[in-house]
């Protein structure tokens, strides 16, 4: 075996070894979320988004199913912030000390962004969702409701996308900073982008057009957030370089 065959081996063997950490963590947490998630349950069961509206079982795994949501949704909280660390001790080798330093801040930065995803898109737009849903079976006349799974999986389809997407900008420094993406990449694929993310809030949101533009206008600030931070990144890259040249010279 070659000596870049050996090294490749290496590279997939740690990666291997990084992913069932993860993993590992997962199925942990996902455990523990659901033995302690009763709480969390209760708590928003009492949120005044939800407090007029009656809960029902139409089914007799609507309540487990209830708990593995939540259970998911803890465990990948939880999770988040290791994977992300996994992923940086993986390419770290490849960084140098300066990159190394500056990459690992984006950790705990990319964890907050995601939770201020979160509570944006559970205490502004998942309200003015469930009003507005109420609303229209209001105009026509029908009684709301609604079962548990179905309430709290129209949430999730809302508020982890949101939280996930609001990560945005740290994913793009990142990437910038290991050198994957550069501004000039961002800025060319700006058209497909803002098709990608208006399909993404057509998806989470009703059928409405004000829901859509609630949710498609913050995304699309998002990217054009991100791509002014990847040319922040960018050009301290190439000032790094060109004195690393100048100084081997």
């Amino acid at each position: 075996m070659s000596d870049r065959e050996q090294h490749l081996v290496e590279h997939i063997s740690e990666l291997r070894r990084r992913i069932i950490w993860v993993l590992l963590v997962f199925l942990a947490t996902l455990i523990a979320g659901f033995i302690f998630v009763e709480p969390v349950i209760h708590y928003l069961k009492n949120d005044p988004a939800a407090k007029n509206i009656p809960w029902n079982v139409f089914s007799l795994g609507d309540s487990l199913r209830v708990y593995l949501q939540f259970s998911f949704v803890l465990s990948l909280v939880f999770t988040l912030p290791f994977a992300m660390y996994q992923a940086w001790r993986f390419v770290k080798p490849g960084l140098k000390t300066e990159e190394q330093r500056a990459t690992l801040i984006y950790i705990p930065v990319a964890f907050i962004l995601f939770i201020v995803g979160v509570s944006f898109a559970y205490f502004f737009l998942f309200p003015y969702l469930v009003k507005f849903v109420s609303m229209l079976a209001d105009r026509l006349g029908a009684q709301e409701m609604y079962g548990i799974s179905q309430y709290f999986g129209f949430m999730f389809r809302l508020v982890l996308p949101v939280g996930v997407t609001f990560e945005l900008p740290i994913i793009v420094m990142f990437l910038t900073r290991i050198r994957i993406l550069t501004p000039d990449f961002l800025r060319k694929m700006r058209r497909f982008a803002y098709v990608i993310l208006v399909i993404v809030a057509a998806v989470i949101t009703p059928p409405d057009f004000i829901s859509n533009i609630l949710v498609a206008i913050p995304l699309i600030l998002l990217y054009e957030i991100s791509i002014w931070l990847s040319q922040r990144v960018y050009r301290k890259i190439q000032a790094q370089d060109a004195e690393w040249n100048e100084a081997s010279e």
